[in-house]
C-alpha cells in the first residue's frame, strides 16, 4: 500500500467513525460507500497541496511585446473554508501589466486552482494568487479581485443567503498609482450586485 492509498484508507476509517458519532449506521446501503466517496472528494478538493505554481506554469511564459493591461475575469473558483470545511465559491478577476513576460492565459485559472484547492480563507487566497503572479511574471503590477458566496454563512451561523464577500489584492502600480487602479476597477465594472 503506497502513501496515497494509506492516506485514503485513514480518511475512510475516520469518516466511518464520524458517521457513527453523528448517529448514523455506516453499513446501511446509502452510506456503504460514503467514506470512500468522501475520501476521493477530499483528495480532489485539496489537490492544490500536491501542486506548485512553477509546475503549472512550465514553459508557458512568453516575451512581452507591449506593456498594456491584461485582464482575465469571471474565472470560476471553488474552495473549502478552513473553519468549517464548507464550500465557498465564486469568481476571480485577474489583471496584470507586463514588463518583460506574459503568461499563457489558461495558466491563470490553473494557478487559481493550486490555491483554491486547499483549505482556505478568501482573504489569504486572494493574496496568494497575486503574490505568485507577481513572483512568476515580475510585471509592473497585479490586481486580483475575488467575489464569493460562503456556505458557512448561508447554511449555518447567521444564515444570510444573499451575502457575498469581495476581496482584493493590488500590487505594484495597481497599489501605487491611483489612475491605474481606477482604470482596472472601471474595466471590471459590474462586479458584485449579487451575481452568482
Amino acid at each position: 500500500m503506497d502513501k496515497a492509498e494509506k492516506k485514503r484508507a485513514e480518511i475512510m476509517k475516520n469518516m466511518a467513525s464520524t458517521l457513527e458519532l453523528l448517529g448514523e449506521d455506516p453499513s446501511r446501503e446509502g452510506l456503504l460507500d460514503t467514506p470512500k466517496r468522501y475520501a476521493k472528494a477530499m483528495e480532489f478538493l485539496t489537490s492544490g497541496y500536491e501542486k506548485s505554481v512553477d509546475q503549472i506554469v512550465g514553459n508557458a511564459l512568453f516575451q512581452a511585446e507591449s506593456s498594456e493591461l491584461v485582464i482575465v475575469r469571471d474565472i470560476e473558483l471553488f474552495s473549502l473554508c478552513e473553519h468549517h470545511l464548507l464550500p465557498f465559491y465564486g469568481k476571480a478577476h485577474v489583471a496584470y501589466i507586463p514588463k518583460t513576460k506574459i503568461i499563457g492565459l489558461s495558466k491563470i485559472p490553473r494557478i487559481i486552482d493550486v490555491f483554491s484547492r486547499r483549505l482556505q480563507v478568501q482573504e489569504r487566497l486572494t493574496r496568494q494568487i497575486s503574490n505568485e503572479l507577481m513572483r512568476v511574471l515580475d510585471p509592473h503590477g497585479v490586481a486580483v479581485i475575488i467575489e464569493a458566496n460562503h456556505l458557512c454563512m448561508m447554511m449555518r451561523g447567521v444564515e444570510k443567503q444573499n451575502s457575498y464577500t469581495i476581496t482584493s489584492s493590488m500590487l505594484g502600480v495597481f497599489r501605487d498609482d491611483d489612475k491605474t487602479r481606477k482604470e482596472v476597477l472601471h474595466l471590471l465594472g459590474g462586479l458584485g450586485g449579487g451575481r452568482r
